[in-house]
C-alpha cells in the first residue's frame, strides 16, 4: 500500500461555507484543505491471457490449411487449462515477404483467449512455448470474486483515517482543539487497473509473482479547526 497525503492551510477570520452533501456548512476558524490518496493489491485467483497464432504458405489457402491445422492442436492443448470457453477470432490473411526477402508468401494470423487459474497458470505457458506458431502476448492478473469491493472499502477507510490523524495533529500544532470534517470530495480512483505480467524466459512461471492488480482511492477533504 502506498499513502500520499498534501495538505494546504488557510486562515481567514470570515466564515466559510462549505457543502457537504447540498447542505452549507461554514467555518469560523481554519480551513484544513487535505488531498488523501490511498493505493493498494487486490487479491487474485485467476488469469486473462492472450495467444496469437500464425501460419505461412505459399498461397492463401494452403496458409489458411495450416492455420487450422495449427489451432486444432492449440484446441487441443490449451482448452483442457483454460478456465471456460476460448474466444477465437475468424482469421486474417496477408502477403508476406518479396523482393529481396524472396517470394511473396501468404500468411494467416488469428488470436486464441480466454482465462486460466493460478493451478493451471505454469502449464499454459508451456504450452504456449511449445506448439508450432503460437506465441504468447500477455498474461493480466483478475482481482478475485469479492477482493475488489473489499479493497476499495479498506482504501477509503484508511484515506478518512489517514486525513483525522493530519487535522487532528495540525490543530494541535495551532493550539486549536475542534476538528470538524466539512467535505469529502472523491476524486476518481477506485477502480481495478488489471497489472499485465511480463515474463522472463525460464523453465518455470510461479503465478504467486504475477503483479496483482492495482486500485486506489483519491480524497478531497475538508476540515474546520477551531
Amino acid at each position: 500500500m502506498v499513502s500520499l497525503r498534501f495538505a494546504a492551510v488557510a486562515l481567514s477570520a470570515l466564515p466559510l461555507a462549505v457543502p457537504v452533501q447540498a447542505q452549507p456548512l461554514s467555518c469560523n476558524g481554519t480551513l484544513l484543505q487535505l488531498q488523501e490518496q490511498e493505493q493498494g493489491s487486490a487479491a487474485f485467483d485467476r488469469f486473462s491471457f492472450n495467444l496469437g497464432l500464425e501460419a505461412e504458405a505459399p498461397t492463401k489457402a494452403a496458409a489458411l490449411d495450416q492455420l487450422n491445422a495449427r489451432l486444432a492442436e492449440v484446441r487441443k492443448a490449451v482448452t483442457p487449462l483454460a478456465s471456460g470457453k476460448l474466444t477465437i477470432p475468424a482469421p486474417s490473411t496477408y502477403p508476406s515477404g518479396g523482393g529481396s526477402a524472396g517470394p511473396v508468401r501468404e500468411r494467416a494470423t488469428t488470436t486464441v483467449s480466454g482465462t486460466v487459474s493460478k493451478a493451471n497458470y505454469n502449464s499454459l505457458i508451456q504450452v504456449a512455448g511449445r506448439l508450432p506458431g503460437l506465441n504468447l502476448r500477455g498474461f493480466t492478473a483478475e482481482a478475485a470474486t469479492g477482493s475488489e469491493a473489499q479493497l476499495r472499502t479498506r482504501l477509503l477507510r484508511e484515506a478518512l483515517a489517514d486525513g483525522q490523524r493530519q487535522a487532528q495533529a495540525t490543530a494541535d500544532a495551532l493550539g486549536l482543539r475542534r476538528v470538524q470534517l466539512l467535505r469529502i470530495d472523491q476524486r476518481g480512483g477506485g477502480s481495478i487497473r488489471p497489472m499485465p505480467y511480463a515474463m522472463a524466459a525460464r523453465n518455470s512461471f510461479n503465478p504467486d509473482e504475477a503483479r496483482a492488480p492495482q486500485s486506489s482511492v483519491s480524497l478531497g477533504l475538508d476540515y474546520c479547526l477551531s
